[in-house]
Protein backbone atom coordinates (compact mmCIF):
# COMPACT_ATOMS: atom_id res chain seq x y z
CA UNK A 1 0.00 0.00 0.00
CA UNK A 2 2.74 2.58 0.96
CA UNK A 3 4.37 1.82 -2.53
CA UNK A 4 1.35 2.54 -4.60
CA UNK A 5 1.10 5.79 -2.40
CA UNK A 6 5.26 6.85 -3.44
CA UNK A 7 3.99 6.11 -6.77
CA UNK A 8 0.74 8.20 -7.29
CA UNK A 9 2.59 10.89 -5.22
CA UNK A 10 5.10 11.35 -7.79
CA UNK A 11 3.07 10.93 -10.40
CA UNK A 12 0.78 13.76 -9.28
CA UNK A 13 3.91 15.78 -8.05
CA UNK A 14 6.20 15.66 -10.59
CA UNK A 15 8.10 17.81 -8.38
CA UNK A 16 8.33 16.05 -5.11
CA UNK A 17 11.93 16.61 -3.38
CA UNK A 18 12.01 13.57 -1.98
CA UNK A 19 15.86 14.25 -1.56
CA UNK A 20 17.78 17.54 0.24
CA UNK A 21 18.87 19.27 -2.61
CA UNK A 22 22.11 20.15 -3.48
CA UNK A 23 22.95 24.05 -3.14
CA UNK A 24 23.10 25.15 -7.02
CA UNK A 25 20.08 24.51 -8.67
CA UNK A 26 21.95 23.31 -12.12
CA UNK A 27 25.00 21.36 -11.67
CA UNK A 28 26.85 19.31 -14.21
CA UNK A 29 29.66 16.29 -13.27
CA UNK A 30 31.27 17.32 -15.97
CA UNK A 31 33.27 20.52 -15.93
CA UNK A 32 33.16 23.53 -13.64
CA UNK A 33 32.21 25.44 -17.28
CA UNK A 34 28.79 22.75 -17.82
CA UNK A 35 27.97 23.38 -14.05
CA UNK A 36 27.22 27.09 -15.02
CA UNK A 37 25.69 26.77 -18.32
CA UNK A 38 28.46 28.32 -19.95
CA UNK A 39 27.14 28.38 -23.89
CA UNK A 40 28.05 25.08 -25.43
CA UNK A 41 27.94 25.16 -29.44
CA UNK A 42 28.37 21.26 -29.34
CA UNK A 43 24.70 20.89 -27.31
CA UNK A 44 22.43 19.82 -30.49
CA UNK A 45 20.89 16.50 -28.87
CA UNK A 46 19.32 16.56 -25.54
CA UNK A 47 17.92 13.68 -23.41
CA UNK A 48 15.52 15.43 -20.60
CA UNK A 49 14.89 12.92 -17.59
CA UNK A 50 12.06 15.39 -16.25
CA UNK A 51 8.57 17.40 -17.48
CA UNK A 52 9.40 20.64 -16.10
CA UNK A 53 12.89 20.75 -17.79
CA UNK A 54 11.22 20.01 -20.95
CA UNK A 55 8.53 22.19 -20.76
CA UNK A 56 11.59 25.37 -19.79
CA UNK A 57 12.90 24.18 -23.17
CA UNK A 58 10.32 24.85 -25.15
CA UNK A 59 9.78 28.33 -23.19
CA UNK A 60 13.46 29.87 -24.21
CA UNK A 61 13.00 28.30 -28.02
CA UNK A 62 15.35 24.92 -27.06
CA UNK A 63 12.42 22.14 -27.40
CA UNK A 64 13.67 20.98 -30.82
CA UNK A 65 16.82 20.19 -29.29
CA UNK A 66 15.21 17.49 -27.10
CA UNK A 67 15.43 13.98 -28.44
CA UNK A 68 14.05 11.58 -26.01
CA UNK A 69 12.54 12.12 -22.46
CA UNK A 70 10.15 10.57 -19.71
CA UNK A 71 6.76 9.70 -19.64
CA UNK A 72 4.32 12.79 -18.31
CA UNK A 73 5.91 15.59 -20.04
CA UNK A 74 3.17 16.73 -21.89
CA UNK A 75 3.83 20.70 -22.16
CA UNK A 76 3.46 22.11 -24.42
CA UNK A 77 1.96 19.74 -26.71
CA UNK A 78 4.92 19.16 -28.91
CA UNK A 79 6.52 17.62 -26.16
CA UNK A 80 4.17 14.56 -26.81
CA UNK A 81 5.76 13.53 -29.97
CA UNK A 82 9.04 13.48 -28.02
CA UNK A 83 10.50 9.57 -27.99
CA UNK A 84 9.93 8.01 -24.06
CA UNK A 85 12.95 6.51 -22.63
CA UNK A 86 11.08 5.86 -19.57
CA UNK A 87 9.40 7.28 -16.52
CA UNK A 88 10.15 8.60 -12.45
CA UNK A 89 11.00 5.17 -11.15
CA UNK A 90 12.85 3.39 -14.47
CA UNK A 91 14.87 4.33 -17.43
CA UNK A 92 16.02 2.34 -20.42
CA UNK A 93 19.50 2.84 -20.39
CA UNK A 94 20.07 1.12 -24.19
CA UNK A 95 17.90 3.34 -25.48
CA UNK A 96 19.03 6.55 -24.19
CA UNK A 97 22.42 5.23 -25.10
CA UNK A 98 21.19 4.65 -28.88
CA UNK A 99 20.01 8.49 -29.16
CA UNK A 100 23.57 10.01 -28.79
CA UNK A 101 22.70 12.50 -27.01
CA UNK A 102 25.38 15.44 -26.06
CA UNK A 103 24.07 16.30 -23.05
CA UNK A 104 21.74 14.41 -20.48
CA UNK A 105 19.23 16.99 -18.18
CA UNK A 106 18.58 14.95 -15.02
CA UNK A 107 15.59 16.16 -11.92
CA UNK A 108 18.35 15.66 -9.05
CA UNK A 109 15.64 14.41 -6.42
CA UNK A 110 13.06 13.00 -9.14
CA UNK A 111 14.93 11.13 -11.16
CA UNK A 112 16.49 6.86 -10.18
CA UNK A 113 19.76 7.73 -8.81
CA UNK A 114 20.89 4.51 -9.90
CA UNK A 115 20.20 4.79 -13.53
CA UNK A 116 21.53 8.18 -13.84
CA UNK A 117 24.74 7.29 -12.35
CA UNK A 118 24.82 4.67 -14.79
CA UNK A 119 24.57 6.81 -17.77
CA UNK A 120 27.54 9.17 -16.45
CA UNK A 121 29.46 5.75 -15.87
CA UNK A 122 28.74 4.87 -19.69
CA UNK A 123 30.11 8.35 -20.57
CA UNK A 124 27.36 10.33 -20.93
CA UNK A 125 27.37 14.65 -19.42
CA UNK A 126 24.94 14.91 -16.54
CA UNK A 127 23.42 18.00 -16.21
CA UNK A 128 20.59 18.06 -13.02
CA UNK A 129 18.13 20.00 -12.44
CA UNK A 130 16.45 21.07 -8.92
CA UNK A 131 14.68 24.13 -8.29
CA UNK A 132 13.70 24.40 -4.74
CA UNK A 133 12.62 27.92 -4.12
CA UNK A 134 10.01 29.70 -7.02
CA UNK A 135 12.75 31.95 -7.75
CA UNK A 136 14.71 29.15 -8.97
CA UNK A 137 12.59 28.91 -12.20
CA UNK A 138 14.50 31.61 -13.61
CA UNK A 139 17.32 30.99 -12.56
CA UNK A 140 17.40 27.46 -14.28
CA UNK A 141 15.43 29.51 -17.75
CA UNK A 142 19.19 31.40 -17.39
CA UNK A 143 21.39 28.81 -16.76
CA UNK A 144 19.26 26.57 -19.76
CA UNK A 145 19.70 29.47 -21.83
CA UNK A 146 23.18 29.98 -21.69
CA UNK A 147 23.63 26.06 -22.06
CA UNK A 148 22.02 25.54 -25.67
CA UNK A 149 22.80 29.01 -26.38
CA UNK A 150 19.36 31.38 -26.02
CA UNK A 151 20.73 33.43 -23.02
CA UNK A 152 18.81 36.78 -24.85
CA UNK A 153 15.48 34.64 -25.11
CA UNK A 154 15.38 32.74 -21.65
CA UNK A 155 16.22 35.40 -19.93
CA UNK A 156 13.18 37.59 -21.10
CA UNK A 157 11.04 34.45 -19.98
CA UNK A 158 13.06 34.77 -17.09
CA UNK A 159 12.55 38.40 -16.10
CA UNK A 160 8.69 37.85 -16.77
CA UNK A 161 8.71 35.26 -14.67
CA UNK A 162 10.21 37.30 -11.67
CA UNK A 163 8.11 40.53 -12.27
CA UNK A 164 4.91 38.34 -12.41
CA UNK A 165 6.17 36.73 -8.72
CA UNK A 166 7.20 39.71 -7.44
CA UNK A 167 3.91 41.46 -8.82
CA UNK A 168 1.45 38.47 -6.86
CA UNK A 169 4.18 38.76 -3.44
CA UNK A 170 2.71 42.43 -3.49
CA UNK A 171 -0.66 41.97 -4.36
CA UNK A 172 -1.01 39.76 -1.43
CA UNK A 173 1.45 41.21 1.27
CA UNK A 174 0.10 42.05 3.91
CA UNK A 175 -3.69 40.69 3.27
CA UNK A 176 -5.60 38.99 6.10
CA UNK A 177 -4.19 35.39 6.80
CA UNK A 178 -6.79 32.59 5.99
CA UNK A 179 -6.04 29.12 7.32
CA UNK A 180 -6.11 26.68 4.68
CA UNK A 181 -5.64 22.98 4.61
CA UNK A 182 -3.80 21.70 1.02
CA UNK A 183 -5.04 17.92 0.70
CA UNK A 184 -2.55 17.00 -1.74
CA UNK A 185 -3.41 13.30 -1.39
CA UNK A 186 -6.27 11.42 -0.04
CA UNK A 187 -4.60 8.22 0.41
CA UNK A 188 -3.16 8.61 2.89
CA UNK A 189 -4.21 11.51 4.11
CA UNK A 190 -1.48 14.11 3.13
CA UNK A 191 -0.69 17.77 3.12
CA UNK A 192 2.24 20.39 2.77
CA UNK A 193 4.60 21.97 5.64
CA UNK A 194 8.07 23.73 5.84
CA UNK A 195 9.31 24.33 2.06
CA UNK A 196 7.73 21.91 0.24
CA UNK A 197 6.90 23.73 -3.55
CA UNK A 198 3.04 24.26 -2.76
CA UNK A 199 3.57 25.25 0.82
CA UNK A 200 5.75 28.28 -0.70
CA UNK A 201 3.01 28.84 -3.23
CA UNK A 202 0.08 29.05 -0.12
CA UNK A 203 2.52 31.87 1.72
CA UNK A 204 2.27 34.07 -1.62
CA UNK A 205 -1.14 33.78 -1.17
CA UNK A 206 -1.83 34.88 2.52
CA UNK A 207 -2.51 31.63 3.65
CA UNK A 208 -1.73 30.37 7.50
CA UNK A 209 -0.97 26.44 7.12
CA UNK A 210 -1.83 25.02 10.41
CA UNK A 211 0.46 22.18 9.67
CA UNK A 212 3.78 24.13 8.68
CA UNK A 213 5.25 23.02 11.83
CA UNK A 214 5.12 19.46 10.66
CA UNK A 215 8.29 17.52 10.79
CA UNK A 216 8.28 16.72 7.51
CA UNK A 217 7.54 18.64 4.15
CA UNK A 218 4.59 16.39 3.27
CA UNK A 219 3.46 15.36 6.73
CA UNK A 220 0.66 12.31 6.28
CA UNK A 221 -2.34 13.49 9.15
CA UNK A 222 -5.49 12.15 9.80
CA UNK A 223 -8.52 13.30 9.51
CA UNK A 224 -9.03 14.32 13.44
CA UNK A 225 -6.68 16.55 12.78
CA UNK A 226 -7.41 18.82 10.20
CA UNK A 227 -11.17 18.65 11.83
CA UNK A 228 -9.35 19.95 15.16
CA UNK A 229 -7.16 22.95 13.09
CA UNK A 230 -10.86 23.84 11.81
CA UNK A 231 -9.32 25.66 8.42
CA UNK A 232 -11.42 28.29 6.69
CA UNK A 233 -10.41 26.52 3.18
CA UNK A 234 -9.96 22.97 1.97
CA UNK A 235 -7.66 22.81 -0.96
CA UNK A 236 -7.91 20.04 -3.32
CA UNK A 237 -5.38 19.71 -5.95
CA UNK A 238 -7.16 18.21 -9.36
CA UNK A 239 -9.84 15.65 -9.48
CA UNK A 240 -9.59 14.05 -5.67
CA UNK A 241 -12.46 16.01 -4.27
CA UNK A 242 -15.64 15.39 -3.33
CA UNK A 243 -16.74 12.95 -6.49
CA UNK A 244 -13.24 10.97 -6.08
CA UNK A 245 -13.46 7.63 -4.62
CA UNK A 246 -11.16 7.74 -2.56
CA UNK A 247 -12.01 11.21 -1.29
CA UNK A 248 -12.95 12.72 2.48
CA UNK A 249 -16.27 13.36 2.46
CA UNK A 250 -15.38 16.69 4.58
CA UNK A 251 -18.77 17.79 4.68
CA UNK A 252 -19.45 14.88 7.85
CA UNK A 253 -17.88 17.97 9.68
CA UNK A 254 -20.40 20.63 9.41
CA UNK A 255 -18.48 22.64 12.20
CA UNK A 256 -15.57 22.95 9.98
CA UNK A 257 -15.43 26.62 8.93
CA UNK A 258 -14.83 25.32 5.56
CA UNK A 259 -17.41 23.08 5.13
CA UNK A 260 -19.78 25.81 6.51
CA UNK A 261 -18.73 28.08 3.80
CA UNK A 262 -18.36 25.70 1.47
CA UNK A 263 -14.50 27.42 1.13
CA UNK A 264 -12.95 24.29 -1.26
CA UNK A 265 -10.87 25.33 -3.86
CA UNK A 266 -9.88 22.61 -6.54
CA UNK A 267 -6.20 24.22 -8.64
CA UNK A 268 -4.64 22.79 -11.70
CA UNK A 269 -2.09 20.29 -10.47
CA UNK A 270 -0.26 19.81 -13.80
CA UNK A 271 0.49 23.63 -13.30
CA UNK A 272 0.72 24.89 -9.64
CA UNK A 273 3.09 21.50 -8.96
CA UNK A 274 5.24 21.66 -12.24
CA UNK A 275 8.22 23.96 -11.57
CA UNK A 276 8.04 26.23 -14.31
CA UNK A 277 6.37 29.75 -15.64
CA UNK A 278 2.79 28.26 -16.18
CA UNK A 279 3.07 27.25 -12.67
CA UNK A 280 2.26 31.37 -11.35
CA UNK A 281 -0.85 31.19 -13.63
CA UNK A 282 -2.61 28.91 -11.60
CA UNK A 283 -0.94 30.04 -8.63
CA UNK A 284 -2.66 33.93 -9.58
CA UNK A 285 -6.19 32.02 -10.13
CA UNK A 286 -5.61 30.48 -6.83
CA UNK A 287 -4.90 33.82 -4.61
CA UNK A 288 -7.92 35.35 -6.62
CA UNK A 289 -10.08 32.39 -5.42
CA UNK A 290 -8.70 32.55 -1.70
CA UNK A 291 -9.02 36.51 -1.81
CA UNK A 292 -12.64 35.98 -2.57
CA UNK A 293 -13.06 33.77 0.09
CA UNK A 294 -11.06 36.24 2.60
CA UNK A 295 -13.91 38.29 2.33
CA UNK A 296 -16.75 35.75 3.56
CA UNK A 297 -14.42 35.91 6.63
CA UNK A 298 -13.79 39.36 7.05
CA UNK A 299 -16.36 41.42 5.42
Amino acid sequence: MFHQFIAKLLLLLAFVHVVTAQANPLQANTSQSNAEGKANPTVKRIVVLAPHIVEMLYEIGAGNLIVGTTEHSDYPEAALAIPRIGNYAKLNIEHVLSLAPDVVLAWKSGNPSDDVEKLRQLGMKIIYSQPDALEDVAKELRLFGKLVGHQRQAEQVAQAFENKLAALRQRYQGKKPVSAFYELWSRPLTSVAGDAWPQQQLAVCGIDNPFIESATDYPQLNIEQVVLAAPQIIIQPGAHGDNAPDAVNWRQWPDIPAVKHDAFLHPDPDKMHRMTSRSLIELAKLCADIDQLRKTYYE
